[in-house]
């Protein structure tokens, strides 16, 4: 009674201002500006890792064997403290293992290379329909509650993006509620003023994805609302800066997009305007691409928002789905991802998103990928001949000096550092 009656009372005597009291004033990293993130999965498990959930994520249609998995890419494991034996084998016979991103062993060997290659930080993203309960929620809190350590340890920029993909009607609740568990039990956002929290326009930032999306999702913009009004203006937890996630023909209300104008209403409550361009081209298509992005800019110019484009280094996600062709979007020696961050920076961008650092499921990860994966039933996609397994960490943090001008913009690939 005594701690509710005090906590009315600085209700009272602070108004909105008691937000601050949950959230440190600023933090080490106040603007998004000038930076370069990239989404961070970290949804991996093997079945020994203590977290219970078996080989998540690795696996498909509930199997991990040959032949039967998720991923298009195999992770480099050769840096990590502590890996797992998989079913699969190398061409000499050999063991192929795999990490867990249970491990904070691993979450600690990811921040070292961002620290290491330049890459300012990571959005980890909380799937609104894994962290209601049981293991996910355990897991996602273990995960985040490494990466804030490690953000912190090796002076990485961090923030949380929440995928509402799966959420029910009405589910901003659930959103609302793990918010609150994340300022109360994780201290997210007040570890002090030195912290790595990203903040933006003075405040600290979240990311909400998947607001606009004409793939029949059961929730709604009025879930958004009530989740955006809840972040910026709740009197406890509130005073959030706000990113989000839209579809690639947000603007127009083209392919991606459900043809509701009240869309434009929503946008026009957050800070940063953040459009999802994976799988939208290729390298031959991007040309055209680009000047929806400069357009974009204009628009969010206008209405006094801030944008953050994507960029992708490439796509496949043939195991998950045999249909589609392997390596669907080539990286090509870095070539698509470069013409897409030069663009960027040319058409005014002045933030981008990596996505992401370690979806190997879809092939667009950064991180470092083996040269030497497993054979057999399943393929998996490597690099070029001369490009070397960490190349695509290398572009990221060259992106950043570029985004910075600290280094001349430049339309040239980086060529690989020798070794």
């Amino acid at each position: 009674m005594k701690k509710v009656t005090i906590s009315l009372l600085l209700l009272l005597f602070f108004g909105t201002g008691y937000a601050q009291l949950r959230h440190s004033k600023k933090s080490a990293f106040n603007s998004y500006k000038g930076m370069v993130m990239a989404g961070y999965q970290g949804w991996f498990n093997a079945p020994e890792d203590g977290a219970g959930r078996g080989w998540n994520h690795y696996l498909s249609h509930g199997k991990f064997e040959l032949g039967s998995t998720n991923i298009d890419v195999w992770p480099d494991v050769s840096e990590y403290p502590k890996t797992y034996k998989s079913p699969f084998k190398h061409a000499d016979g050999s063991d192929a293992y795999l990490y867990s991103s249970y491990d904070a062993s691993s979450t600690e060997t990811h921040f070292k290379w961002m620290q290491q290659y330049g890459v300012d930080g990571v959005f980890v993203q909380r799937f609104i329909a894994d962290v209601q309960r049981g293991h996910g929620r355990h897991h996602n809190d273990v995960v985040l509650s490494n990466a804030l350590k490690y953000a912190q340890k090796y002076h990485r920029a961090i923030t949380v993006m929440y995928d509402l993909s799966g959420m029910a009607a009405g589910g901003d609740s659930l959103v609302i509620n793990d918010w609150k568990h994340l300022v109360d039990s994780l201290k997210a956002t007040n570890r002090g003023n030195n912290q790595t929290w990203l903040y933006h326009n003075g405040k600290p930032l979240v990311a909400v994805w998947g607001v606009g999306f004409n793939d029949h999702r059961r929730y709604g913009l009025a879930e958004a609302n009530r989740i955006i009004d809840f972040l910026k203006n709740d009197p406890v937890y509130g005073g959030c800066s706000i990113l989000l996630g839209v579809p690639a023909y947000w603007r127009d209300f083209g392919n991606d997009t459900e043809k509701d104008p009240q869309l434009h209403d929503v946008i026009r409550k957050v800070d940063i305007v953040h459009p999802w361009f994976v799988g939208r081209f290729d390298e031959n298509a991007y040309p055209n691409f680009k000047d929806r992005i400069a357009d974009d800019i204009a628009w969010c110019r206008q209405n006094k928002l801030d944008y953050v484009p994507t960029v992708f280094p490439g796509f496949s996600w043939h195991n998950m789905n045999p249909r589609a062709k392997q390596n669907q979007i080539l990286r090509n020696r870095g070539s698509f991802y470069w013409k897409q961050i030069n663009g960027a920076i040319n058409s005014g961008a002045e933030m981008l998103y990596v996505a992401m650092f370690d979806e190997v499921d879809e092939g667009t990860a950064i991180l470092k990928v083996s040269k030497n994966p497993p054979v057999g039933l399943s393929s998996f996609v490597t690099f070029e001949e001369g490009i070397p397994n960490d190349y695509y960490l290398y572009l990221t943090g060259y992106a950043a000096k570029m985004l910075r001008k600290q280094v001349p913009l430049t339309a040239e690939v980086p060529k690989p550092i020798a070794k």
